[in-house]
Formats: C-alpha cells, structure tokens, sequence
C-alpha cells in the first residue's frame, strides 16, 4: 500500500492514477502546441465609468492575453484587464510622437496570428469615431477572425448626464452625429444639407464653438436653439454648461474630451431663465435672429 496525500491506495489503483494523469499533461501539452485560431475582440470601453461597461466586455477583458487600449480609456476601466494580460497604450494623445495605425494594425496582426487572446480597447464604442474600419479591413486582409463588443459611446452618455432625450415627436425626429475633428485634406460638413429645425446634433471634439455655432446658424438654426457641452462625462471631473446657440461663442472652453449637443429637446432639461429665453422665439426655417436679453448660462 502506498500513502498518497493522507490516503491508503493499493499499487494497481496509483498505477492507474499515474497513467492518467500522465495522459492528461500528454493532451494538454497536445493542445498548447496546436495552432490557436487568430481573433481580435474590439471592445468598447464607454466614456471612462466603469459601471457604464458591458457584461460581455468585462468578461472579454478577463480573457485576455494582450489589450492595446486608447488614451482616454480610463483607469478604472483598465482595472478590469486580466492581471496577467499584457497591456499597451496606442493612444494618439501622449507627449510623445504619436503612433501610426499602420503600426497599430501590425501590432494586432503580430499578436493575434501569434495565438494570443488580442483586445483593441476604444473609447465609447469601437464603432463611432473610433477608426475601427482601417482596423477591420487589415485584420480581414489576413484572415484574422474579429468579434465587436459594443461600448456606450459618449453621446448617449452626455444626453443621460443632461437628462435630455435626443429624440422626441415633439420637436427632434432626426438626430446628426458628427465630428468637428477632420482630417488633412477633408472639406467641411455640408451643414445645409444635413440640419434643419427637427435635428439633434451632437459634435464630438467641437473645438472652437463660436466657428460650430456660426455654421449651425448659417444652415438655419435659431439662434436662440438651446445647447450644451459636456465635459469629460461619466468621470469625477465631469463638467456640464448650457446656454443657447446664439451666445455659445462666450461659454468657456471644457476640458476634452468633450462633445456638444443642439437642439429644441434640450430646452426641458434648461433652467427656467434658460428655457424662457429658447422659448420665446419659435426656431423657423432660417431664423436668423439675435436672442435678446441675458441668459442663466448654467
């Protein structure tokens, strides 16, 4: 008889054991070495709370071998990577010389077709000015299979911090996502096309307002059209402002990031000054009217 971790077993019994146990490292050691297929997760990490993350990319965060992540995903949220994981920051936001995303798409060819679990972790959702296209299209060029988990983006989040619905019945059926961030060589969004009086917009990185608001204003906005930037949202930092288009050009520029909201739907969540003030004037189809009198700018 043998002694084995406080038990008595006869010889035949720790033969089998043995045998089987050795089986189990042999398939173990069988499957390491096979080839594992190639896949990237494209997670959206939201606009920085963590409580505001999927379950699906919490649980795909635990999974993973290496995360390339943006530069506005915050900490908490990266708190929620497998601590074995491997992680690297491709934000285009650090004090150094800003990576390529030739250099970012290599780094997910390089680590996905090496067997490793690969995360692109992006601000918002990965789909929403995320560059997820270029990504999408290198990594199909090589074969490399790709899931999406989307993220809150932060539109939506802003709109929740206002209290404000993009859409309603009563005044918003259409609803602009833009960005005011183009790139070398892009001309500028065709305002007159794309806005009218029934329109929500929401600009991601807005910039300069007064130039925002002039071309809002040139498309046939009123200027007495209520709007609101909200800053770094969902984050202890957040910083909220509202007043109305026509006096935009004056509200301090926010810590980005940051996005900005347009519309007649915002004037339910405006103070009572604020609201008065976009009220009185019913927006028309080419309003150019100045707004009169002072404003509660919150």
């Amino acid at each position: 008889m043998y002694e084995l971790h406080g038990r008595s077993i006869s010889i035949c019994s720790a033969f089998r054991e043995g045998r089987r146990n050795t089986q189990r490292r042999e398939f173990l050691l069988s499957y390491s070495s096979q080839p594992r297929k190639a896949k990237v997760y494209l997670v959206g990490a939201g606009p920085g709370d963590p409580d505001l993350l999927t379950v699906q990319a919490v649980r795909t965060l635990g999974l993973a071998d290496v995360v390339l992540h943006d530069a506005l995903v915050s900490t908490e949220v990266l708190a929620q990577i497998s601590p074995g994981a491997q992680i690297i920051n491709v934000g285009k936001r650090c004090g150094r010389k800003s990576i390529t995303q030739d250099e970012i798409n290599d780094l997910l060819l390089q680590f996905s077709l090496s067997g490793q679990v690969v995360v692109r972790l992006k601000s918002g959702d990965p789909l929403i000015f995320g560059r997820a296209g270029e990504e999408l299209d290198a990594l199909r060029r090589a074969g490399v299979e790709v899931e999406i988990v989307p993220g809150v983006t932060a539109a939506l989040a802003a709109a929740a911090s206002v209290q404000v619905s993009l859409t309603d019945r009563r005044t918003a059926d259409q609803l602009l996502v833009v960005s005011a961030h183009r790139g070398h060589g892009k001309d500028d969004s065709d305002w007159q096309t794309l806005v009218n009086r029934r329109t929500t917009v929401v600009v991601y990185m807005p910039g300069e307002y007064a130039s925002v608001a002039g071309d809002l204003c040139s498309a046939g906005l009123s200027p007495s059209t209520p709007c609101a930037v909200v800053s770094k949202v969902s984050s202890p930092e957040e910083q909220r402002y509202q007043t109305t288009l026509g006096l935009l050009h004056r509200a301090p520029i926010l810590p980005s990031p940051c996005v900005l909201i347009v519309g007649d739907t915002l004037a339910t969540a405006a103070s009572s000054e604020l609201r008065s003030l976009c009220l009185q004037s019913i927006p028309t189809e080419g309003d150019s009217r100045q707004p009169s009198g002072s404003v509660a700018e919150v």
